[in-house]
């Protein structure tokens, strides 16, 4: 059986971050290098001695690349088990040497897949074979051989080959080869996953952003990348995990504050997805996931005095969007206010240091994300959709009503949309240009999220627009809204009571216009 003392390594990274350090580290305990191609060349050019695979295998690296280390010598080298009589015997009439350790990771598909304008060709070239091949040989006799995948494990691997003299201990070979698998797992499910995208062989650059059906099987890998201190709450366990392939708020750089709960995390993505609806500087206030406040301004400080005007009660404790830089202005608003975390763009030298006074605010600078597929967990299984970023146009609204509205009225009525889709369902929102003024979120009649919406209003209430995200199924939530002062409602239409609907604003003296596209948020 093996003792766990590393003799040989074989070292093939396309990562090449670290290796020369760890690299000499294993020179240092006498541990023999062996490496390929462009490893094998780095490292001695900077002083390390290494012996190529072909001196191993006895064969050169052939066809591009393509042939290097699929060979017995090294598979043999790496899977025999250690202390089995025949494999021994077997090893030695075939003159095959031992290899400990394997120092392996794989071509970057999911980077290349990445790169706009990237060919099927380049894809292909891109799907390691070698690779993956070794990572699951080392993996699998883990009993005798260490595999390390990552150059984040250099440090702790090595530091424990330091104070053992050269040997890993069978736990460490384990947690390592669990890694491996995991690696393998994710990088076949990354190439399986955008080949899967593509319709047809012939095609030559293809839009790996489009989605042309749903698809067949979800291959889904995300990498732990911090435990939560709780879930929803402090009876759960959480934790955060990312797509390394992706952006957004899960890869959020924080700036300051204190660790970022699950909720901080949910909020953040609200308070992020409303305020980048906008062209202009806008601002969202989130609480429980939905707006509290939300407007737009000529700059983001006049955007979050206008967002913290809307409703500066529900405000405090929030979490809040930007889609602009945070600037020192902005920061010094900001700051008269309790808030649990800002997500935004980018905060300037001088904004960050305004808010460096409140330790515990959490700021994150994130990077948007490209619109994909969005997931939910039912039991015993996952659902999958488009996400809600339907285009629409005021060229596509319908006015349904004699009045039609007023050019004030439409770019309140363009805002209020915008804001609606953010706000769970059934959902009302009150607003002038560029500003929310009430808010009806979640409940179970329409009506009564027009009453609520209403009720929360701390600004007038006389002249406002509202949206609806769904039709009126009775012509009392448009009786209701008239009552608090609105003047022009938004609304996809669809009902059955539609004609009853629309000449109840008539009546009224409202304007209304249809969407045809609904914005349920559950």
């Amino acid at each position: 059986m093996s003792t766990g003392k590393i003799a040989r390594a074989l070292l093939s990274v396309t990562d090449k971050s670290g290796v020369v350090e760890f690299a000499r580290g294993l020179a240092a305990l006498g541990v023999e290098l062996v490496s390929t191609g462009g490893t094998a060349k780095l490292l001695r050019e900077c002083g390390v001695a290494v012996r190529d695979v072909s001196e191993l295998t006895g064969f050169p690296e052939m066809l591009d690349g393509r042939v290097k280390t699929l060979h017995p010598r090294v598979h043999g080298g790496i899977l025999h088990v250690r202390g089995n009589t025949e494999h021994e015997q077997s090893v030695r009439e075939h003159g095959i040497a031992p290899i400990d350790m394997v120092v392996v990771n794989l071509y970057a598909f999911e980077k290349s897949a990445a790169r706009p304008g990237v060919t099927l060709e380049e894809l292909i070239e891109n799907i390691d074979i070698g690779g993956p091949s070794m990572v699951r040989s080392a993996a699998k006799n883990f009993h005798d051989v260490a595999i390390v995948t990552a150059p984040a494990d250099y440090p702790e691997v090595l530091a424990e080959m330091q104070g053992s003299g050269g040997a890993l201990s069978l736990d460490t070979r384990w947690k390592l080869a669990q890694r491996a698998f995991a690696a393998t797992a994710a990088y076949d499910a990354a190439i399986a996953g955008t080949l899967e995208r593509i319709p047809s062989a012939s095609v030559k650059a293809p839009d790996l952003s489009a989605h042309a059906a749903m698809p067949q099987n979800l291959r889904l890998h995300y990498a732990k990348k911090l435990d939560l201190r709780y879930g929803e709450n402090p009876h759960q366990r959480a934790a955060l995990y990312v797509d390394a392939g992706s952006t957004g708020v899960a890869h959020g750089s924080q700036l300051q504050g204190k660790e970022l709960s699950y909720n901080n995390i949910v909020d953040l993505q609200a308070a992020w997805d409303l305020a980048q609806e906008f062209e202009q500087p806008a601002v969202a206030i989130i609480k429980h996931t939905n707006p509290c406040g939300a407007a737009t301004g000529a700059s983001v400080a006049e955007a979050y005095r206008r967002a913290l005007e809307a409703d500066p009660v529900s405000a405090f404790g929030g979490v809040i969007g930007i889609n602009r830089p945070v600037d020192a202005e902005a920061a010094e608003e900001i700051a008269k206010l309790f808030v649990e975390a800002i997500a935004a763009p980018e905060f300037t030298e001088a904004a960050r240091a305004r808010f460096a006074a409140k330790k515990n605010l959490r700021l994150l600078e994130v990077t948007p994300a490209a619109h994909g597929l969005t997931f939910k967990q039912v039991s015993g299984g996952m659902l999958a959709q488009d996400a809600d970023v339907h285009p629409l146009t005021p060229a596509d609204l319908k006015v349904v009503s004699k009045r039609p509205p007023t050019a004030e009225e439409l770019r309140a009525l363009w805002f209020a949309w915008q804001v609606c889709k953010h706000v769970k369902s059934n959902a009302i929102v009150y607003a002038r240009d560029g500003q929310t003024v009430g808010v009806g979120a979640g409940q179970m009649s329409r009506v009564d999220s027009c009453r609520i919406g209403a009720m929360k209003a701390v600004l007038p209430l006389a002249g406002t627009v509202v949206a609806s995200d769904a039709f009126f199924p009775f012509p009392d939530g448009v009786e209701e809204v008239a009552k608090a002062g609105a003047t022009a409602v938004i609304q996809p239409g669809g009902s059955v009571k539609d004609p009853e609907v629309i000449a109840t604003a008539d009546r009224l003296g409202l304007a209304m216009v249809f969407t045809e596209v609904r914005h349920f948020r559950h």
